[in-house]
């Protein structure tokens, strides 16, 4: 098997098939992009056209602005989605992925990378969803918590068990499991979790309740401006978060994409199908490494 991140150009050989990853929220870092905008003069004309899409200068907090800036969820979604397709973009002919998967928002940036969405589209709804979901974190307060070492299914009996909102958020890799919920919830879940045998539950440093049923009022906006939006087949398959199948039919896409914001994440699943169905190359395409080491913990 082989892991490999792209930020630049890259050629690489195709022995087997191809699989292509597009990281989610938390790949952000200070400076991302800036490097492909000063190398590439299509790249800067797309990073100009966000600009105009999304009516400010995104590119100015992607490329000056602060850690504190990028980790507002109106600006790290469409900046990584941003960085993300201009990087398969760069790509040219090399980009040739026999199938491609997304981690959570990365999977906007797939779907444009394979044709299914256009730039301007993705980058839009991308933006919505945003927005929705930060409306979304300030009506229904909630929170994230890491629990490392311990089963799913151990996981999912705890969250079962616990009073108020709590669920498996992300299925990232084996022995590591995200759950989202209500505050209160999510922090007796961590306790019920490090009496079962958890080596760590520790809350995470995020806006929100994301991938939980508390992000239903984003999940019906979306699911508005989702209907509206043209879908075409993509040019190979792609593994979506919430069945981690194997997807053609633009409607199929289109009706998980809108239910992805209140389910989970299945990533181990999507990454274990995606094996199963030939691949041996794995290719992360955007900002940061985090998917690559999860695909190594997935063995």
């Amino acid at each position: 098997m082989v892991i490999r991140s792209f930020d630049k150009i890259a050629f690489f050989c195709h022995m087997s098939k191809h699989a292509y990853v597009f990281p989610g929220q938390g790949s952000q870092f200070v400076g991302m992009g800036r490097e492909l905008y000063d190398e590439s003069e299509a790249a800067r004309a797309l990073f100009e056209q966000a600009n105009d899409i999304l009516g400010f200068r995104i590119t100015e907090l992607m490329f000056e602005g602060s850690l504190e800036d990028l980790k507002r969820t109106d600006v790290t979604q469409p900046a990584i989605f941003i960085h993300s397709v201009i990087a398969a973009k760069e790509l040219g002919s090399d980009f040739a992925p026999d199938m491609v998967a997304g981690h959570s928002l990365g999977e906007f940036s797939a779907l444009v990378a394979v044709g299914v969405l256009s730039f301007e589209d993705g980058l839009k709804l991308v933006h919505q969803r945003a927005l929705a979901m930060q409306r979304a974190c300030e009506t229904e307060p909630g929170t994230m918590a890491a629990v490392l070492a311990l089963a799913d299914d151990v996981v999912e009996r705890i969250c079962a068990e616990t009073e108020g909102v709590v669920v498996a958020a992300n299925y990232n890799c084996p022995g590591q499991l995200v759950i989202s919920g209500s505050l209160s919830a999510v922090e007796a879940a961590c306790e019920g979790m490090k009496a079962a045998g958890a080596r760590r539950a520790l809350i995470l440093p995020v806006g929100g309740a994301f991938h939980s049923p508390l992000m239903e009022p984003a999940r019906e906006t979306l699911a508005a401006a989702i209907e509206n939006t043209p879908f075409n087949s993509p040019k190979c398959a792609v593994y979506q978060n919430v069945s981690a199948q194997a997807q053609t039919n633009p409607e199929e896409i289109k009706k998980q994409l809108i239910a992805q914001l209140t389910a989970p994440v299945r990533w181990t699943q999507s990454v274990l199908n995606m094996r199963q169905d030939g691949a041996t190359d794995f290719t992360e395409v955007g900002p940061g490494k985090v998917l690559q080491g999860l695909i190594a913990k997935i063995g």
